[in-house]
């Protein structure tokens, strides 16, 4: 593996939501301590960065923002500030948070980990272009879709997520299988599924009940 690469902005494949297009900086270079990512607008009025906190048990994260090009307009707590390029903006967990750009064009690069904790990355780049068909209950469209790409990736969260689609579309074993590939990769998976509704179809078998259990190895 090189010890170094470099890429335009432009390189980086876009991955759009349903929400705000981004591009996968941390994924794109393999970078396993902290999270980045790119936002650029594609005209202005656009949202940059989906309102939102860190303030979830499992994120607690800081983020960094810097307005990389052009002009954005940042909600902190229900405040407006104006931020051109060259701005930084910095949140920590509880701060409810959202962007808008104010040009065509306008990038915002952010940064985030979590105080005191080792990174984990939640994998988002894989799942999200498939979230839409878990909102929409389309699950075994997401799973054969999907599957692949995500046991690929290996990140425990998509792996989870996976599970979740198996569950409901009554595919069992394969969904018992998942979950423990998720639950080995991230612990604090285990007490998600104990109480997730996903889960209620398998939630009395065997599998299932020794996976959640808190003396589980």
């Amino acid at each position: 593996m090189a010890e170094y690469a470099v890429a335009q902005l432009d390189e980086i494949d876009r991955i759009d939501d349903g929400r705000c297009p981004w591009r996968p900086v941390r994924h794109h270079f393999g970078i396993t301590s902290f999270g980045v990512n790119a936002y650029s607008a594609e005209k202005a009025g656009d949202r940059l960065i989906n309102e939102h906190d860190e303030s979830a048990e499992h994120d607690l994260q800081e983020e960094l923002y810097l307005v990389q090009h052009g002009r954005a307009t940042f909600e902190l707590d229900g405040e407006r500030f104006d931020a051109p390029a060259g701005t930084f903006v910095f949140a920590r967990p509880n701060v409810t948070r959202t962007a808008f750009a104010e040009e065509a064009g306008t990038t915002v690069v952010a940064i985030g980990g979590t105080p005191g904790k080792a990174y984990e990355s939640h994998g988002g780049e894989v799942w999200m272009p498939l979230n839409q068909l878990y909102e929409a209950g389309e699950y075994e469209e997401l799973i054969e879709r999907g599957r692949e790409a995500i046991e690929a990736a290996g990140y425990p969260m998509p792996l989870y997520n996976l599970a979740c689609c198996e569950s409901l579309a009554g595919r069992k074993d394969a969904a018992i299988e998942h979950l423990r590939a998720a639950i080995a990769g991230s612990e604090r998976l285990r007490r998600l599924a104990a109480e997730d509704s996903d889960f209620d179809a398998i939630r009395e078998e065997p599998a299932f009940v020794e996976l959640v259990s808190e003396n589980a190895d």
